[in-house]
Formats: C-alpha cells, structure tokens, sequence
C-alpha cells in the first residue's frame, strides 16, 4: 500500500514538475516571415511595408520577406492571408482598400472583419490631389472651373476600383464630370499621371512624391481636414476650395484569425518600438508618411477599420458608386 502511494505520489509531482513545459509555448519565430503586399511594387503601401519589414526583420531576427500579391482592389493579397495558417508566419500590410472594398459592395472570398486579426497601426498617409503639370491649373479652384468647361474631358487614375471613392466624393461635391480609369496599383497609374494618359489623381503621398519633388507632378491640395505634419506646404482641399472635403489614407498589419495572442501582441510590440524610433519616424516623414500618435493596440486599429467602413459606405451610396 506503501508503495502504491509512493508511486502515486511520484507521478503526481512528475507531471507537476514537467507541466510548465508542456504549457509553455512554442518559440516564435524560428523561420522566415512572408509579409504580403496585396499591391504592385512601388506604391505607398509596398514603400512602407519594405521600411518596417527591414526594421521588423532586425528586431526579430528572422528575415522578413515582401511578397506582392497585387489583383482585385487588394483582395487577392488578402485572400492569401485570410486563408493561411496562423501561425504568425504570414502577414498583411494594407491600408484604406480594407474599408474601401467593403464599402464599394465587392464580392470578396473572405470576411475582413471575421477571417483576419488586427494587429497594429502602421502611418497615416495623407491623400494628395494630383494634376500633370500639362494641365493649365494650380488650385483647386481653377481645377473646378476648368472641368466644368470641359465635361467629360478629363480623367483621372485611381490605383484600383475601390480606390476611386474619394475622387468620386469630390466629383460629386463640385458637380463636375471626370472619367475614371482604374489601374492595378499606383505605380502603373503614376506613369500614366506622368505621360499625360490620364491628367490628375488622388493618391497617396509616399509613391508620388519624388515627383511633386521633381516638379514632374503639382499638387493642388490635400485630403485630411487640416494640414499635414510632413507636408505643410500644401493647403487641405476643404481650404482650398471644397469645403468639408475629408480623406486619409491609412495602413496597418493583420494576421490570419485565430493566430495566438501573444504572437499578435509580440508583433504590436516589436512594430511600436520601431514607429517610436527618432531615426524611423523622420524615414517616414521624409517618405510622406504620418506617424501615428496615442495608443495603438490591436483592438483599437481594428476599431478604427470598422470605423471607416461604416464612413465610406455612407459615402459610396451617397455617390452612387458600387462594384460591377
């Protein structure tokens, strides 16, 4: 009897004793991580998920490696994510097609708000209303009278269908007639901005604005409601001319659902190490990226997201603007 109890007794410590190793988690990570770029190279998106892959892949100490997945307003890329394993090896960067897409009515395979984790905030982006400088304007003022003397006559690139919304908020608060020509991304839209195939656009600041730099594009105005940090120079669209005109592009990562929390949590951690870093956030500034400011868990970028989609869906009825 003894000697059953001894036995007893040793089991049970021996599983006591070896139980925190068998909760313990697997290391993380232990190989490459793929971050998908749903988008041609070049573009904001892929400018900035190449500067923090660089700094992530220092901070983890495994290559992160850029996989553009351009396609289908961004929802190629996403797809992949959404339907890898989550295990924290495969994650996304992207930015207002989240929203834009939902909003748009497009039929997706997958469900952002239930098939992907938020995980942080990258940047703010402001949104810069382009013109070629064939075009004989310099204000946004000018920019309306002259589309309004030649309905019709002018076009416009947006880097995908979806992301049209914002040129056809302003086309519908001025009542004036611009043709859409959509692109696979902003880099193929922005040679066309350049050769005069198309005469303006509204883009994101990072890809374009070598060229604004370059004298090779103007811009007439930016999106946000008050003017921009890195950009100072340049007048909002609302004081511009089109008052209560509002736009801003923003970004951020996901993983796949069901990736375990403390991999999510490690990633928002490593990530706002680097968005605090002196030397990266003037990278940024000089890039034509915001930095994001306050709090910025998980929780509140998903927050933001849905946020934004309930905004752009408002606006896309508004305009009438749905998916084919």
């Amino acid at each position: 009897m003894k000697r059953r109890l001894f036995h007893a007794a040793m089991l049970a410590a021996g599983i006591a004793a070896a139980a925190p190793v068998f909760a313990q988690a697997p290391a993380w990570p232990t190989k490459p991580i793929r971050l998908v770029v749903p988008y041609t190279p070049a573009g904001g998106t892929d400018i900035l998920g190449r500067m923090v892959g660089r700094r992530l892949a220092d901070s983890l100490g495994v290559p992160v490696l850029i996989d553009n997945r351009p396609g289908s307003d961004g929802s190629i890329g996403t797809d992949i994510v959404a339907k890898a394993p989550p295990d924290g090896y495969t994650l996304l960067i992207d930015g207002t097609s989240q929203a834009y897409n939902v909003a748009f009515g497009k039929k997706l395979p997958y469900d952002s708000a239930r098939d992907l984790a938020p995980i942080v905030q990258t940047a703010n982006q402001q949104v810069l209303l382009l013109v070629s400088t064939k075009l004989p304007v310099k204000t946004v003022a000018e920019l309306i009278d002259y589309a309004k003397a030649n309905p019709g006559k002018l076009s416009y690139g947006a880097s995908s269908n979806a992301n049209a919304l914002p040129m056809e908020l302003l086309k519908s608060m001025t009542g004036t007639n611009i043709v859409h020509v959509p692109y696979r991304g902003s880099g193929p839209m922005l040679n066309d901005l350049l050769g005069g195939q198309v005469e303006l656009a509204m883009s994101g600041a990072a890809a374009p604005l070598p060229h604004v730099k370059a004298g090779k594009l103007r811009v007439l105005g930016i999106g946000d409601d008050q003017r921009s940090p890195s950009l100072p120079e340049f007048p909002t669209i609302s004081e511009a001319g089109i008052p209560g005109f509002q736009t801003l592009q923003w970004s951020g990562m996901y993983a796949p659902a069901g990736t375990p929390r403390p991999v999510i949590e490690r990633i928002n951690r490593e990530v706002l190490a680097i968005l605090a870093d002196p030397v990266f956030k003037q990278q940024m500034v000089d890039a034509g990226f915001d930095v994001v400011n306050g709090p910025n868990t998980p929780e509140q970028w998903g927050g933001l997201v849905a946020s934004e989609v309930t905004k752009w869906s408002r606006i896309a009825k508004m305009v009438g603007l749905k998916a084919d």
